[in-house]
């Protein structure tokens, strides 16, 4: 790892936030995780989402709100890009028209990321994305555990009679062995469901089910010990919808769900994650246009940043 770059955002003293370059925390733009540790790597789909479009948009806008994000974690004393390669590689170059080819396509970048022991950071995008960035982490890790933060569980069979949707990802996952069911949490599901089963079916699975009412009032601190007890060792994927927090915070996002986690709690689920062997993580289901004061796309950037944080191989200062 010595011999590696460890690339500095570009910082406000050097070029003032409101210019540099439109990248993630205004990282380098890298054609290929070839070299890298980590990456950030945009998703601009919402081909798969069922009610507000507009994921398409996300990447884009919270790259832009990014600027604001500085190197030092001044809470946890984290130091990534002191201890890891990190680049922006770029957006995956999706079909607009269709959902299967782009699910194709999503597969083919990142086993290309994987294959140079990178781990993608990705900026979604609607969450249909999680299923083929799942199939590629199989292919590498095989079957894999997850910290999923949503106020859907994304199990449903099917929806409009197609399989592959934003609400179908885990249910798919599991038919197809992509997850080690006894190695996943599901937090702060809540709301109204299609069917009585609908937080049934992945307790089933061996999921382990936190819905938002366990999470009101509470810091989350103690529940991620347990998680990370449950999840122990092997790989783990981090999957985070923006919808997991209040619509209060996080208003511009496709399905609101009224009741959901504090930002702070979103932020304790992540940090909670230390220690645990992360694979890959994601920000999904931004919806730009429903986000006109662009916080919400200013709380995924920072999401995303925690998430860097706790990555394998982060060193902490003293």
């Amino acid at each position: 790892m010595n011999d590696k770059v460890h690339h500095q955002p570009l910082g406000g003293n050097q070029m003032p936030r409101f210019g540099g370059p439109a990248t993630m925390m205004r990282l380098p733009a890298v054609s290929t995780a070839k070299g890298l540790d980590a990456c950030f790597v945009g998703v601009p789909f919402d081909i798969g989402t069922s009610n507000r479009a507009g994921a398409r948009f996300a990447p884009r806008q919270i790259r832009a709100e990014s600027c604001l994000i500085r190197p030092y974690n001044m809470a946890t004393r984290a130091a990534p890009f002191d201890s890891l390669s990190v680049a922006d590689v770029g957006d995956v170059a999706i079909n607009t028209f269709n959902l299967e080819k782009s699910i194709g396509l999503i597969e083919k970048a990142y086993d290309e990321i994987l294959s140079h022991d990178c781990i993608p950071m990705t900026l979604g995008g609607d969450h249909t994305i999680a299923l083929p960035i799942l199939r590629a982490l199989k292919r590498k890790y095989g079957p894999v555990g997850m910290v999923h933060v949503d106020a859907h569980a994304d199990i449903n069979d099917t929806m409009f009679g197609e399989k592959i949707a934003h609400g179908t990802p885990f249910r798919r996952a599991v038919e197809e062995g992509l997850l080690d069911g006894k190695r996943v949490a599901q937090i702060g599901l809540r709301a109204t469901g299609y069917a009585a089963e609908d937080f049934d079916w992945p307790r089933q699975q061996g999921f382990r089910v936190v819905q938002a009412e366990e999470c009101w009032y509470k810091s989350l601190a103690p529940l991620m010990a347990e998680i990370r007890q449950q999840l122990g060792k092997g790989p783990v994927y981090l999957s985070f919808d923006i919808d997991g927090l209040d619509p209060s915070s996080a208003p511009g996002t496709g399905t609101p769900e009224i009741g959901g986690l504090t930002t702070i709690q979103g932020i304790e689920i992540i940090r909670g994650c230390l220690g645990l062997q992360l694979v890959g993580c994601d920000l999904v289901e931004v919806s730009p246009p429903y986000d006109p004061t662009g916080n919400t796309a200013l709380l995924g950037a920072n999401l995303l940043y925690e998430m860097l944080c706790v990555l394998p191989g982060v060193k902490y200062r003293n």
